[in-house]
């Protein structure tokens, strides 16, 4: 049992450091929203297979999920040498 918690307590150090890193967990969250979405479009709109929607799906949005994350960092810290209040 004491292992058990010690897991725990473990497992929920390394679930708030994760949460801190805000713009990696965003980042994560809006890939994996985009992966789905291309995907869907992909097929709806070209009439391509599934197959090849998904794969279309997986590589333009993880580099811009890349992009994103980038984007989002740099805004931070130019945002934090200005009051914008």
């Amino acid at each position: 049992m004491f292992l058990l918690l010690k897991g725990i307590q473990s497992m929920n150090k390394w679930l708030i450091a994760l949460l801190r890193n805000d713009s990696l967990l965003l980042s994560l969250v809006y890939t994996v929203g985009h992966i789905f979405i291309a995907a869907v479009c992909a097929v709806l709109i070209t009439g391509a297979s599934l197959q090849l929607a998904t794969i279309d799906a997986l590589v333009e949005p993880i580099i811009n999920g890349f992009w994103f994350y980038f984007l989002h960092v740099g805004w931070k810290k130019i945002s934090s040498k200005h009051d914008y209040t």
